[in-house]
């Protein structure tokens, strides 16, 4: 039996089908993060022109990845019948599950305490473990899922060397024609190229710490150093020179370029142009850094840790501050809030200080093999990297704002998976991939994408956030400070007021900004 089409002379071509097939497939998909996350994507892309020209061009791109990219990637590529919502990283037991419930189900709360710590992740593991170092009260770490279960537990993995001078330089100076309309544009270049040099100075001094403490306590997660390689397109270029150029003329030298033959020997990505490259970034696996840390600290009687309790408010007592928890209030002398973007639903007065951005990741099992494992590798819109130790690749992207209120999220966009499968097989040809993981959390980001590390209300509450999902590159130093300001310690200011403190956003008028130099 023949077709009509075949009668008419006409065949209708299978890879045409399976292209109609996936496009249909695509679009039936989209959900409302997908149109929101389109808002990003473009913003990132098309930055100048018309609403309607940048528009215009976003929808041409996305019809090509829909009839084009996506479909010719996926034949190799599955999914599995029942994807997990979690990431790769906490697909490991965690040992402070449940802690201390499950061993002491009648435990409970303090009634007081010297220090209470919101969040259980990097800041929270940190402040304990520097607190167990250092400390000689009581602190006491309140996680409202697992520790590492947050942002921490759901990242790329790598230890950063911070965001580099020029990308500092650019989003700070970009905020300070608002923050600072009394300055000159010359004299906002000057003050933005000072915030970039306070912010790389910490990030050196914090990656090595990292590098330090695991090797001096000897914590078995994963620690590699071999950079991470950054694919730069043919118009992107120029920028990424001056980048180099401007760091390293600020004296900083890990942020460079390296040719596509170097990057195809240290990553196996295939490029035409040459990447930015991180030389000191570093690959681990991020919740066994939090577990190593929360199980040194908790070796000392000061401090403790309870896990499934949700802070719910934070009341000013005069002499304490009582935190109010879903198991009961407990007093504590200083508050460190270690919530990255739940810190406007605890503190409402303080929204938009860190808002909440949504980014997303996958698991697959198989990848190409070419894919050199333990290094960072990102293009423009996302990023990957191999997984030895769990036969696969990592893979993500997305940085879209979301309300106050869907902070911590987890609605990962399948369609946005499917284009970061199309971008591996762009850098590293076609390979079969089954995707056994999915999963979105959300990072903190300030307006200015700079960190904040200091007194949240003048008095004894911190905060330590805004990391732009740059954590690695800030958590462990600052909670390093602030552990040392409540004890009142001597020690280097890598954190100081007029760069980091909060009032820079919350009062510009009145922060103490840092003099020009």
């Amino acid at each position: 039996m023949t077709t009509t089409a075949q009668a008419a002379g006409h065949s209708v071509s299978p890879n045409l089908l399976r292209r109609l097939a996936t496009a249909v497939g695509l679009l039936a998909g989209l959900r409302a993060h997908d149109l929101r996350a389109a808002g990003t994507f473009m913003a990132s892309m098309y930055p100048s022109g018309s609403r309607v020209s940048r528009w215009w061009r976003f929808l041409g791109w996305a019809l090509g990845q829909i009839f084009g990219t996506i479909p010719e990637a996926l034949p190799t590529v599955t999914f599995d019948g029942a994807v997990q919502r979690t990431s790769i990283w906490l697909a490991e037991v965690n040992p402070f599950a449940g802690h201390p419930w499950r061993a002491q189900p009648d435990a409970a709360l303090p009634e007081q305490v010297e220090v209470a710590v919101v969040g259980a992740g990097f800041t929270g593991a940190a402040c304990a473990y520097h607190w167990a170092k250092l400390g000689k009260g009581g602190m006491v770490v309140l996680e409202m899922n697992d520790p590492a279960s947050g942002a921490s537990g759901h990242c790329e993995g790598l230890v950063v060397m911070g965001r580099y001078f020029a990308l500092i330089l650019r989003t700070v100076r970009a905020h300070l024609d608002h923050a600072r309309p009394d300055l000159s544009p010359a004299q906002r270049d000057r003050l933005a190229s000072q915030f970039a040099t306070a912010y790389v100075h910490s990030a050196y001094k914090n990656a090595a710490m990292i590098e330090q403490t695991i090797a001096s306590e000897g914590y078995d997660c994963g620690y590699v150093r071999t950079g991470w390689i950054q694919a730069q397109d043919a118009d992107d270029q120029a920028a990424l020179a001056e980048s180099v150029r401007l760091g390293q003329a600020a004296g900083f030298e890990d942020w460079t370029s390296i040719q596509p033959d170097e990057a195809l020997r240290l990553g196996g990505i295939r490029l035409d142009y040459p990447a930015g490259f991180s030389k000191g970034a570093a690959h681990f696996q991020p919740a066994r850094w939090v577990w190593c840390l929360l199980g040194t600290a908790l070796q000392q009687p000061t401090v403790s840790l309870f896990t499934h309790t949700r802070v719910l408010c934070v009341e000013d007592a005069g002499e304490s501050y009582q935190v109010h928890t879903s198991r009961g209030t407990l007093h504590a002398r200083y508050v460190i809030n270690g919530t990255e973007s739940f810190t406007g639903r605890l503190h409402p007065q303080y929204r938009g200080l860190i808002a909440p951005v949504q980014t997303q990741g996958a698991f697959a099992q198989g990848g190409p093999l070419v894919m050199q494992p333990d290094i960072g590798l990102s293009c423009k819109r996302g990023w990957f990297g191999r997984v030895p130790h769990a036969g696969g690749v990592i893979l993500g992207s997305d940085a879209t704002r979301l309300p106050d209120e869907q902070a911590g999220s987890n609605r990962p966009s399948r369609f946005i998976t499917k284009f970061m499968i199309g971008e591996i097989r762009r850098y590293f040809g076609p390979s079969s991939m089954q995707v056994t993981h999915e999963w979105s959390s959300t990072s903190g980001f300030t307006a200015d994408e700079y960190p904040v590390v200091g007194l949240l209300d003048g008095k004894r509450q911190y905060v330590i956030g805004g990391m732009c999902g740059s954590g690695t590159g800030v958590s462990f130093n600052a909670a390093r400070h602030v552990v040392q300001q409540i004890l009142g310690l001597d020690g280097p200011d890598d954190y100081p007021a007029q760069y980091f403190a909060p009032s820079r956003l919350l009062d510009p008028q009145q922060h103490p900004w840092p003099v020009l130099g």
